[in-house]
């Protein structure tokens, strides 16, 4: 009769145990999902600002040799990602496509467009202050007419990816706070099962630092091993995606998804050590007939 007690005990200890994973798990990959999204969105962002770009026409005079060293100048900025050297020619062929018909064989042969620069800034600089403060130095250098960008397209683009920026932040810390309570719940509810396991530890004289160590340790455990299904069931996901659209997934970006997969583990640990350790020690300052009642 006692041996299929303890067997029947084991038996829902273990159930409750994978029930505890299981739900941490679902928990991390909500949060691991979300933070896909907001990388997401973060490598957009940085796609788009990075595709802002600031035209340098030159006049219709100037040499080679004075564009190829403007151009050299501003690959060594900073704040440029990269830049891009637009022939006479090559625009003409561009503005050709553009309108449908060859414009230089209705003029005769002549070509009225001039050499120009296309110039990419990094995410960081891609506002309309460091635009207009690099066009400035820009019109000094010589064999430039003009420098143009878009003002209201930038401004309007910093906007909208600061207002979605804060919606993201505001949904994470809300989804966050929902995590810790939910496996908070789930880990005293795991503990719960064990009270009476808690209680005879206390009746034979075991210091509580010795009966939460156990407890705490399981607690960890589980935070990790949810924490690693959760990162693999998203990678399977990213591999996925990556397969059906090799654009939405760059692996240019390893680092920042490692990192993501480096809180999950950081927080699925925390959070399952911090609830274990309250559990825990909420049981052992219950009386007998109190752990009865709970």
């Amino acid at each position: 009769m006692a041996k299929q007690e303890d067997k029947y005990t084991k038996k829902r200890l273990k159930a409750s145990y994978i029930t505890s994973v299981i739900s941490i798990t679902l928990v991390l990959f909500v949060l691991g999902s979300l933070g896909l999204l907001v990388l997401q969105a973060k490598l957009i962002s940085k796609h788009v600002r990075e595709n802002i770009q600031l035209e340098v026409h030159m006049t219709k005079d100037a040499k080679e040799a004075d564009i190829m060293r403007l151009k050299k100048y501003l690959d060594a900025k900073q704040n440029v990602k990269s830049t891009k050297y637009i022939s006479p020619e090559e625009a003409a062929e561009t503005y050709s496509k553009d309108i449908g018909e060859d414009f230089v064989k209705f003029l005769n042969g002549e070509n009225p467009l001039h050499a120009s620069i296309e110039v990419f800034m990094n995410e960081d600089y891609a506002n309309v202050d460091s635009l207009a403060q690099l066009a400035s130095i820009i019109e000094t250098h010589k064999g430039v007419e003009d420098v143009r960008y878009h003002k209201s397209y930038v401004e309007m683009v910093n906007k909208n990816i600061g207002r979605i920026t804060m919606v993201f932040l505001i949904v994470v810390v809300l989804l966050l706070l929902i995590s810790i309570v939910l496996i908070n719940n789930t880990i005293r509810l795991s503990v719960y099962s064990s009270r009476f396991i808690i209680r005879a530890m206390q009746l034979i004289g075991a210091t509580q630092g010795f009966i939460r160590k156990p407890f705490v340790w399981k607690g960890i455990i589980q935070g990790l091993i949810s924490s690693v299904l959760t990162i693999g069931i998203l990678i399977a996901i990213l591999y996925k995606i990556h397969i059906l659209f090799p654009d939405l997934v760059n692996l240019q970006y390893i680092d920042m998804y490692l990192m993501l997969f480096g809180g999950i583990i950081l927080v699925g640990v925390l959070i399952s050590w911090w609830s274990s350790s309250l559990a825990v020690r909420k049981y052992l300052r219950m009386t007998l007939d109190n752990i009865y009642l709970s």
